[in-house]
């Protein structure tokens, strides 16, 4: 069985495919491969049932089009070409009022003669009824295409329990060859995709969506066709074949649950477990009768893809129609007179089974995708695959990829996520940097000038303020004045100096030092209330690193007086310590009230403080950064100053090299 010069039945538009995996979910063999997304169909695993171009939303799924090939043989006036209608045409074309309207609608079209196929089903009814009268062992029935592919291709084992009868298509083509002569060309014309591949005595195969269309574009209008019969013999109740069960009323046989020994089923599921189960020999004592699709009124091939109980029904009505005006001694003469017709079908071992693999290859992808106990197999089904297991089989296989498991493409997009935001917060403080970088070489320039200006006549002020100071002895009230001046003087020096030493890129001389006892020094060296705790955990295995002591205690009582004076009522102030063999991480972090929003920006700008006037420069962080820059390192600030949003404080992250 097959048709030599079909390949390739289904395949995708892929600027209409959409990361959604319906078709890999409702393919019952897994046809699909996925490839950076889209799906691709496997023709030499397809089966042509079409449930992919059936659940496809975005149309993305096409079937082979044969219009221009059945279009070559009509304009071709030596052909007689004969036009096989399928016994499910009551359904799709709802729309004429008589079915001898689409026949006629056929002849303008260019087809020579047109039969009924349902006869073809007569005919090959009769062979079951005798098979299944005369023999003990149990089949499968070989009428529809998709399931014999199925069987060839994926348990070739079970070939010799499928009928061998042909199909009620090939049948009529049969037929339709003792009738009009050898040389005819025969068009079938139905609702399934997978017709189009399954014999080579039919030429071609049009869907009914094709039919319509080449109505569409031939003009040709249900108005304007001449009400016409079919040619040939007249069938009965082969008119019902399309249906689920149709065969079993054809040949007057019941699956009753009591008494019956035939199994009915359609779909996509039903089929595959009635296969499997036969196959194990659960059910090896029945016949079965099956579908693809739940009856070949819902094929690929039909224009409307929903309404699966209207369509029966107006199979229904066509049939009681029919065998009301039968007459069934010319049928019973018809039967009689090709009853000798070679209806015998052989099959061929197609196995396009995949090969076993390694479950060690399988845990691999399993463990790739987070999948390391069994707890973690979700079975959701996201990904088009049962279970995850068959997921990460098809991955090796070369038809999945890992990214089509959702739970495991959520935690990675999450992951993203976090990195994003982390380089985010990285890229902002580099901006940050920056424009800190630029402001304060700016002030440094600025702060360089007026420090060497202010030296001398400070300089001056202080030398006779302090001459001033040892003659005023005996005039106390001028004496206080006069040491007010000093002590103005010196805080006046102190600034200048600090000016300097951020103006200029000083020279450091570094030693190695122990960072933990480095801390409790600085600590040491400063006045802690009783109200604020100081904690040190020791989280490094290697303390040490290089530095220039006397600069960095500057940075590390800067940072704690600063974190001491934030906690007026108390608080809790932490130094951490960790890094790795090349750099060592700092962070000082306190409870206190935090630094507003729009103060941020501004923490070490020269001359900035939020301090009260008297009680701040505004150099103390300026100075901090300038000697944190000078030792190569990087210092920026995590602060939350709004108690509704959580624990307010601030913390400083200082990264350095351990070597510099």
């Amino acid at each position: 069985m097959g048709h030599s010069k079909r390949e390739q039945l289904v395949f995708t538009v892929k600027d209409k495919c959409r990361v959604c995996y319906t078709c890999v979910r409702e393919c019952p063999v897994k046809a699909i491969r996925i490839i950076n997304g889209q799906a691709e169909v496997l023709s030499e695993r397809c089966i042509g049932c079409g449930n992919c171009i059936t659940v496809c939303s975005q149309n993305a799924k096409e079937f082979l089009q044969l219009k221009k090939e059945v279009e070559t043989l009509l304009s071709d006036k030596k052909n007689k070409v004969v036009a096989c209608l399928a016994p499910s045409f009551p359904g799709e074309f709802v729309d004429f009022d008589d079915y001898k309207t689409l026949i006629g609608m056929l002849r303008l079209l260019g087809f020579y003669k047109v039969l009924d196929v349902a006869f073809g089903a007569d005919l090959v009814a009769k062979e079951y009824k005798k098979l299944q009268d005369n023999t003990t062992n149990k089949f499968i029935t070989s009428d529809c295409p998709a399931i014999v592919f199925y069987i060839e291709q994926y348990h070739p084992q079970l070939i010799d329990n499928i009928a061998p009868i042909a199909s009620p298509l090939v049948a009529t083509a049969r037929l339709a060859k003792i009738l009009y002569g050898e040389d005819i060309k025969i068009v079938f014309l139905g609702p399934c995709v997978a017709k189009k591949a399954e014999s080579d005595e039919i030429d071609e195969a049009l869907t009914f969506k094709e039919l319509r269309e080449l109505f569409l574009k031939n003009d040709i209008k249900p108005e304007n066709a001449t009400k016409s019969d079919f040619d040939g013999p007249k069938s009965g109740m082969g008119a019902i074949f399309p249906l689920s069960r149709g065969l079993l009323q054809t040949v007057n046989k019941t699956d009753s649950i009591v008494n019956g020994k035939i199994i009915v089923d359609s779909g996509k599921n039903n089929f595959k477990e009635a296969i499997k189960e036969f196959e194990k020999g659960e059910i090896a004592d029945y016949h079965l009768e099956l579908l693809c699709c739940n009856g070949c009124i819902m094929g690929a091939g039909m224009t409307e893809k929903a309404k699966r109980f209207f369509k029966r029904s107006q199979i229904s009505k066509y049939v009681k129609q029919k065998l009301k005006n039968l007459d069934y001694n010319q049928w019973e003469n018809d039967i009689q007179k090709y009853k000798n017709i070679d209806l015998s079908q052989s099959f061929i071992n197609n196995d396009k089974r995949n090969t076993n693999i390694g479950s060690s290859e399988v845990e691999s992808v399993l463990r790739k995708m987070g999948k390391i106990n069994l707890s973690d197999h979700l079975n959701c089904g996201a990904c088009g695959y049962d279970t995850c297991y068959e997921h990460a089989e098809a991955v090796v296989w070369g038809y999945a990829e890992d990214e089509m498991c959702l739970p495991y493409t959520i935690e990675k997009l999450h992951k993203l996520i976090e990195e994003l935001n982390l380089s985010n917060e990285n890229l902002k403080n580099t901006r940050l940097a920056l424009k800190h970088s630029e402001k304060l070489a700016n002030m440094g320039q600025i702060s360089a000038g007026i420090a060497h200006e202010l030296n001398n006549p400070l300089g001056i002020i202080t030398m006779y303020s302090n001459i001033l100071l040892e003659e005023l002895k005996n005039n106390e009230q001028t004496k206080k004045d006069v040491q007010l001046i000093v002590e103005q003087a010196d805080r006046c020096k102190n600034i200048v100096n600090g000016l300097l030493n951020f103006a200029r890129k000083n020279k450091i001389k570094v030693e190695e030092v122990n960072i933990l006892d480095f801390i409790k020094k600085s600590i040491d060296s400063l006045v802690i209330p009783e109200n604020v705790e100081v904690y040190i955990p020791a989280e490094t295995s290697d303390p040490y690193f290089m530095i220039d002591y006397e600069q960095m205690m500057q940075v590390f009582t800067n940072l704690a007086r600063n974190a001491v004076e934030a906690m007026p009522d108390g608080g809790k102030l932490s130094f951490f310590v960790n890094g790795n063999d090349k750099n060592i991480e700092i962070k000082i972090k306190d409870t206190g009230i935090g630094i507003k929003e729009e103060n941020k920006e501004k923490l070490f700008t020269p001359f900035f403080t939020t301090k009260e006037i008297g009680k701040g420069t505004g150099l103390g962080l300026p100075l901090v950064y300038g000697i944190i820059k000078m030792h190569n390192g990087k210092i920026r600030a995590i602060s939350n100053a709004e108690p509704e949003k959580g624990q307010t404080g601030t913390e400083f992250i200082i990264n350095l090299p351990r070597i510099i």
